[in-house]
């Protein structure tokens, strides 16, 4: 039984989620009280009815002790986990021993960030976030609600079956060639004929990538572009999966396929369609040249004529706006507004557009002056007043003028726009005609917020302030007719590919079960730039998830939750279980590869956002942390993780590991670099 709650200090209801189970047992509590003749009350009356006590207790502790509970268990062993995110209570609840403390608070920081990549700054102010969780319109309300708890979902169940959520991290599927001619399409045919068109509403195409399933198989920034974070990456892979469902069912190969994985070696060159043929440039192979492809997994070839060509709706013409992260030399600025296309090429394929939004350039001035509000107002509140709050920059003197200039730019005032002008007024007239910088000021700069977001939710939330902002459908037509055609004679083996990327008997050259005798599974994660390798376990028609159901499986969810032992400042963790030996080693090494020195980690604490790369990319502040001995040196953080049989001595599992690590990242082998 699984639950999770977003609610308001006055215990109204924001958001909730349930499983099937957990919405029978609220209806069976709360139906069963009702008299005979008398409907029983909404669902959404029964929840609150459920979660008031601990919400008020939790508010209630918090005016009173300024501290709270974060984790409980009931006598019925139900698992609590509360998160506070200012005036938004978060509760997430297991009754079933899925899910511990440390995965219930994961969920709730993922949904956290979902919300941030939906909703942008607007999550900075609770009143507005409120608001918008909770529209008065019962059926527009419904439908947000839908699609949250669909991302959620579909979370659960890409983080329960899949490797790359599982230690968050991209997998990049394995074919060096068709990956660079992917890229080079993307960037020097389907981008560039995108953004010279007259037609796109002045929007830009920034980021255009490809995705089989949750495996990347080709990705292009355009120039002068600020790089898409390995979190928002996750997080639209999340929202790509939402939108069109993996199937497994229509694309796994059948035990035939399993067992042809012990035959022998084979090469498979697809003949190239007639219309690549014909192409001029670099999109085909000439005639006449070497074959351009090889394949050394031995089960493709069967597989690859099993699958059947899958017909797809056509694409949603209207995009998704998310806001994400933009790092520019100027600073990093999160949650910029971006315009989202997923073009389904076929089913499990899709084509995602990432453009830039004209008027993204006022997002990033909102959260300038957001930013410089926020830390006035920490200063005020921890008793700095008059120059000391004053302190840093920009200046107080400096934020006066450039707001005074801001909020002229804006235009003809609208009441959102005027309520901005009379706050910032009196402000202005608090701040520097009567008592200077002072507590009394406080409540003003949570106003200044507040209008603040509102201009940014009006300008990029609204459905009026989207307009015509979008590339029209008949370039997103072109785009999906032109990537279909370039991967006409791939999409297949791309399915059959992203089921198969690696193998533990031959990959690279470098045949893991006889280089590595004992060694069952390994994943190596490249944390510097957010991408992993590991084997594909086997998938079969009981098991048609990427990690499986049997004992190895298992063993693997278990044990990547080692991460509590990062947690703990412990970068190196050794363990048998069973019949299994498994182990953990997180390092840094130089931009030449050298092994840098180990230094003690930091300690987390308990509640604090937990270890990965989706919620709270916890790497890169790892990463900057190291970094402060190493200044002007480029530094690269990496995990690797391996489950040996027990039989084998220590000696040689370490030893193991430690070629592994240098084999997988040798640029010969490693088909990320």
């Amino acid at each position: 039984m699984k639950c999770l709650l977003i609610a308001s200090d006055s215990a109204e209801v924001l958001f909730y989620w349930t499983d099937p189970e957990f919405h029978k047992m609220v209806q069976d509590q709360y139906g069963a009280s009702q008299e005979e003749g008398l409907r029983p009350p909404a669902f959404e009356d029964s929840i609150n009815t459920l979660f008031a006590p601990i919400i008020i207790s939790c508010s209630t502790m918090v005016d009173r002790l300024g501290d709270s509970y974060t984790c409980f268990t009931t006598e019925s062993d139900h698992i609590y986990v509360l998160h506070q995110f200012d005036e938004c209570l978060y509760i997430a609840v297991n009754g079933d021993s899925d899910e511990d403390e440390d995965d219930l608070r994961r969920k709730i920081f993922v949904m956290k960030k979902m919300m941030e990549i939906l909703f942008g700054m607007v999550t900075l102010s609770s009143h507005l976030l409120r608001r918008e969780l909770r529209p008065q319109d019962t059926e527009q309300r419904t439908r947000l609600w839908k699609r949250l708890q669909g991302l959620l979902e579909t979370y659960s169940r890409l983080q329960a079956n899949d490797q790359s959520f599982l230690v968050e991290a991209v997998e990049r599927l394995v074919h060096p060639t068709l990956c660079e001619q992917c890229i080079e399409f993307l960037e020097r045919r389907l981008v560039q004929q995108l953004n010279s068109s007259s037609e796109r509403a002045g929007e830009e195409v920034l980021h255009a990538f490809i995705l089989v399933h949750t495996k990347l198989l080709a990705f292009y920034s355009s120039r002068n572009t600020s790089p898409l974070s390995s979190s928002d990456l996750l997080a639209l892979i999340v929202m790509t999966q939402n939108l069109f469902p993996s199937d497994p069912d229509l694309d796994v190969p059948g035990p035939e396929d399993v067992e042809s994985a012990s035959g022998p070696e084979m090469f498979y060159t697809p003949e190239p369609s007639p219309t690549h043929r014909s192409s001029s440039g670099s999109d085909g192979p000439a005639g006449g040249d070497a074959p351009m492809f090889q394949f050394v997994d031995p089960d493709i070839q069967i597989a690859e004529d099993s699958l059947q060509t899958l017909e797809v709706a056509p694409p949603p013409w209207a995009p998704c706006r998310v806001f994400l992260e933009v790092s520019l030399k100027e600073g990093l600025y999160p949650m910029v507004p971006h315009s989202m296309y997923c073009l389904p090429l076929w089913a499990g394929i899709t084509l995602v557009l990432l453009t830039k939004v004209p008027s993204s350039g006022l997002a990033m001035s909102v959260y300038v002056y957001l930013e410089a509000f926020a830390k006035l107002e920490k200063r005020l509140n921890e008793g700095q007043e008059g120059v000391a709050a004053a302190r840093g920059q920009p200046s107080i003197q400096e934020l006066r003028s450039k707001l005074d200039k801001f909020i002229k730019a804006l235009g003809p005032c609208d009441i959102q726009i005027s309520q901005l002008q009379n706050v910032w007024s009196e402000f202005k007239r608090r701040a520097f005609t009567r008592g200077g910088l002072t507590k009394e000021l406080i409540p003003w700069c949570k106003s200044m917020k507040t209008q603040l977001c509102g201009v940014y939710k009006q300008c990029f939330l609204k459905e009026t302030s989207r307009g015509d902002q979008q590339l029209p459908p008949a370039l997103q037509e072109q785009a999906q007719a032109m990537m279909q055609e370039k991967l006409m004679d791939w999409k297949d083996f791309l399915l059959v590919k992203s089921k198969r990327n690696i193998t533990m008997t031959l990959t690279q050259n470098l045949t893991y079960l006889e280089d590595f005798p004992g060694l069952i599974h390994f994943i190596c994660v490249d944390r510097s730039t957010g991408q992993m390798i590991a084997p594909s376990l086997h998938v079969t028609e009981s098991s048609t998830s990427e990690l499986g159901k049997g004992p190895l499986a298992h063993l693997i969810r278990v044990k990547v939750t080692t991460r509590h032992y990062l947690q703990n400042g412990y970068a190196t963790v050794t363990l048998r279980d069973g019949d299994f030996y498994f182990c953990y080693f997180l390092w840094f090494e130089n931009e030449a590869g050298y092994k840098l020195e180990e230094v003690d980690l930091p300690v987390l604490a308990d509640d604090s956002a937990p270890i990965g790369m989706l919620a709270r990319d916890y790497y890169r502040k790892l990463l900057r942390y190291y970094s402060k001995n190493h200044q002007g040196e480029v530094v690269k953080c990496y995990e690797l993780l391996s489950v040996h049989l027990g039989v084998i001595p220590t000696d040689h599992i370490l030893q193991h590991c430690r070629h592994l690590a240098s084999k997988l990242w040798e640029p010969s082998r490693n088909p990320l670099l």
